[in-house]
């Protein structure tokens, strides 16, 4: 079953292009059905497994505390690894065929303020040299672009084109997208690159951020930049990259911008994953509204 489980590691990562936390958050979990299926039926068999296992595991996984959303995500794996035996011809049918997911709530993602990202980009006071105008440019970056997290982390110097006033970047699935940035970005750039020369030891030139010692960003390094700045200004519960995206995202709709011209920003494959920043525009959506129909105006 090892070899089962390395091939389906290989598949993600180089096929499907997951991200290395993905994949192993994947086979953690598959893992731990195998743990279940070994304790409460002592039969590892992946092979073998049917839905009266896995829902049994379910109501395990429930009893335990378990949320709705977790349990969910974890048959997600348990379907992509099923998925993959029966493209490889491992298995005839998928036991989770007809599974459906548990109902979970929807979480509220609460953007920022506009008064908040102006706090943190106006009125914080950075420190003084590379540090500072890194870490302000990654904060600005990540509110007038929507990039993702990895985005930034992996952005190449040579894909950033000033003269356009663009950046490229690779998505999901290892997909471009063309980004353009405001005259303020681009100004901000400038200051960075002048303040990166002064780096001595340079191990990774190809990446655009890059820590003191010269190596890229890393994904804790980000979340607890933007969690410090801003801890210093709001007091929501989340401050995260991600929130990052949808306050630019729900700022964008706002003030009027299409939902297609988001969609395409934040580089979404249907316009079903953009509409979840709707909800957080509807107050001003009213407004327009009731400003605009001529029937309101009788």
């Amino acid at each position: 079953m090892e070899n089962f489980k390395n091939k389906f590691y290989d598949y993600l990562l180089l096929e499907k292009n997951y991200s290395r936390h993905t994949v192993t958050a994947y086979l953690n979990d598959i893992g731990f059905f195998e743990s279940f299926l070994s304790g409460e039926f002592d039969d590892d068999n992946l092979l073998g497994v049917n839905y009266s296992q896995i829902r049994s595991w379910i109501v395990s996984l429930s009893d335990d505390g378990i949320s709705n959303a977790s349990i969910n995500r974890k048959i997600s794996s348990l379907k992509s690894f099923y998925k993959f035996l029966l493209k490889t011809k491992q298995i005839e049918s998928s036991p989770l065929l007809k599974h459906k997911a548990l109902k979970a709530p929807k979480k509220i993602q609460i953007p920022f303020s506009e008064k908040e990202l102006d706090l943190v980009l106006n009125q914080i006071k950075y420190k003084e040299g590379f540090e500072g105008v890194r870490d302000k440019l990654i904060v600005d970056l990540f509110y007038t672009t929507g990039i993702r997290r990895t985005e930034l982390i992996n952005l190449k110097t040579q894909n950033i084109d000033l003269s356009n006033k663009t950046i490229k970047v690779i998505g999901k699935r290892n997909k471009e997208r063309i980004i353009p940035i405001l005259t303020i970005i681009e100004e901000q750039i400038k200051k960075y690159l002048s303040e990166r020369s002064s780096i001595q030891d340079v191990k990774e030139p190809d990446y655009f951020f890059l820590l003191t010692n010269g190596v890229k960003l890393n994904d804790s390094f980000v979340y607890r930049l933007i969690n410090y700045y801003f801890s210093n200004v709001s007091e929501k519960v989340k401050k995260s990259p991600h929130i990052l995206r949808h306050t630019f995202a729900t700022h964008l709709l706002n003030n009027g911008a299409d939902i297609n011209s988001v969609k395409e920003l934040l580089g979404h494959s249907s316009l079903a994953s953009t509409q979840v920043y709707t909800h957080n525009s509807l107050a001003e959506l009213q407004k327009v509204y009731n400003s605009a129909h001529p029937r309101n105006k009788k």
